[in-house]
C-alpha cells in the first residue's frame, strides 16, 4: 500500500502531518516512536526577530472550535536554529519550517539563515496570521502573493509551500497567484479572523482583541476551500482546517488534498495526528485502495 507523497523535490512516506503552532514541543519528544511515524512536523511559526506574543487572554473555546491570538511567540531565526532545530532533526521526522517576515526583507533573511542548515523539507511562507498588531495582508492580494513567492523561490534551496488566508473574496485566485510566482504547494485554511465578547462587562474576551477561529467549527468551509483551490492550481494542496477523525483528514483528500495537517484537534486529542493516519490506511485496506492517489481529488460529482 502506498501512501508516500512529493511536493517539490521532498518525499513523505504518508500524508499526515500537523498545523504549525499546534504541536507542543515536539523536539522533546523525539524518542516516542509514535512521534516518528508522521509525515512530517510543522514547528511554530519563525520570525526573523523574536516575539512574546500577545498579551491575555490568548485562547478562548467557543462552539466546536476556539479563537487564538497567540501572536508567534518564538525565539527569532537565530534562537530556533540554535536551541531548537538539532532536537527537531533527532526526530528523523522530514521538516517543514513555518516562517512570517512582517516585511520582504525579513523574509529574505530568515530564508538565507535557513540556507545554510540541513535537514529541512520544505519551507512554509505564513502570508496569512491574523492575530499580529504588523497585519500580514499578503495572502489577500494576489499580486504581492505572487511576488514574495517568486523572491522566496528563488533564493530558497528548499520546496516553498504558501499558506494561504481564509479570509478572502476567492481562495482560488490567491492559490493560482502563489502558483504563478512558483510555489511548490499551497496549505489552507489558517484560522478564520473572530472574536467573542463577554456580554457582562461587554469587552472582548481576547486581549488581542480578535483573533482565528479554528477547530471543527470551520471544516466545512475549509474542505470547500481546499476543493476550490485543488481545482484550480496543479501544484499539490495541504488541506487542515477542523480536522478530529480520519473521516474528516478524508473528506480533505477526496476534496483534492494532497496532504492533511491536523491542529486543533492536538489539544484535545494528542493522538489525533496518528489516529488520522491509521484510520487512513484502515480505509485503504477496507476499501483495497493500493495508492493514497486514487483518493486523492477523487470526489465525485
Amino acid at each position: 500500500m502506498n501512501i508516500s507523497v512529493k511536493i517539490g523535490n521532498s518525499t513523505f512516506k504518508n500524508p499526515v502531518t500537523v498545523a504549525s503552532g499546534t504541536f507542543g514541543h515536539a523536539e522533546r519528544y523525539y524518542n516516542l516512536e509514535e512521534v516518528k511515524r508522521l509525515g512530517a512536523i510543522v514547528p511554530k511559526t519563525v520570525t526573523f526577530h523574536p516575539q512574546v506574543g500577545n498579551p491575555p487572554v490568548r485562547i478562548f473555546e467557543t462552539p466546536s472550535g476556539m479563537i487564538n491570538a497567540i501572536g508567534i511567540e518564538n525565539p527569532g531565526i537565530d534562537g530556533f536554529i540554535a536551541e531548537k532545530l538539532p532536537a527537531l532533526k533527532k526526530i528523523g521526522v522530514p521538516l517543514i519550517i513555518s516562517i512570517l517576515g512582517h516585511d520582504e526583507e525579513q523574509f529574505v533573511g530568515i530564508i538565507e539563515k535557513l540556507n545554510a542548515q540541513e535537514g529541512i523539507a520544505a519551507v512554509e511562507l505564513n502570508l496569512s496570521c491574523p492575530n499580529l498588531k504588523h497585519k500580514n495582508l499578503v495572502a489577500q492580494d494576489p499580486a504581492a502573493t505572487a511576488q514574495l513567492v517568486k523572491k522566496m523561490k528563488t533564493l530558497s534551496k528548499f520546496p516553498i509551500i504558501a499558506k494561504l488566508s481564509p479570509n478572502v473574496t476567492d481562495i482560488a485566485e490567491i492559490a493560482q497567484a502563489a502558483e504563478a510566482g512558483g510555489a511548490d504547494a499551497v496549505s489552507l485554511v489558517n484560522t478564520f479572523t473572530a472574536m467573542a465578547i463577554d456580554v457582562k462587562t461587554r469587552k472582548s474576551r481576547i486581549g488581542n482583541f480578535t483573533g482565528g477561529l479554528s477547530g471543527p467549527a470551520i471544516r466545512p468551509i475549509a474542505v470547500y476551500m481546499v476543493r476550490q483551490a485543488a481545482q484550480h492550481v496543479k501544484i499539490p494542496v495541504i488541506g487542515m482546517g477542523g480536522i478530529m477523525t480520519a473521516s474528516d483528514a478524508l473528506e480533505y483528500l477526496i476534496a483534492g488534498a494532497t496532504m492533511v495537517a491536523v491542529g486543533t484537534g492536538n489539544f484535545i486529542n494528542p493522538r489525533a495526528p496518528i489516529d488520522v493516519l491509521e484510520g487512513i490506511e484502515s480505509y485503504m485496506k477496507e476499501n483495497k485502495i493500493n495508492d493514497i492517489r486514487e483518493i486523492i481529488g477523487s470526489l465525485k460529482i
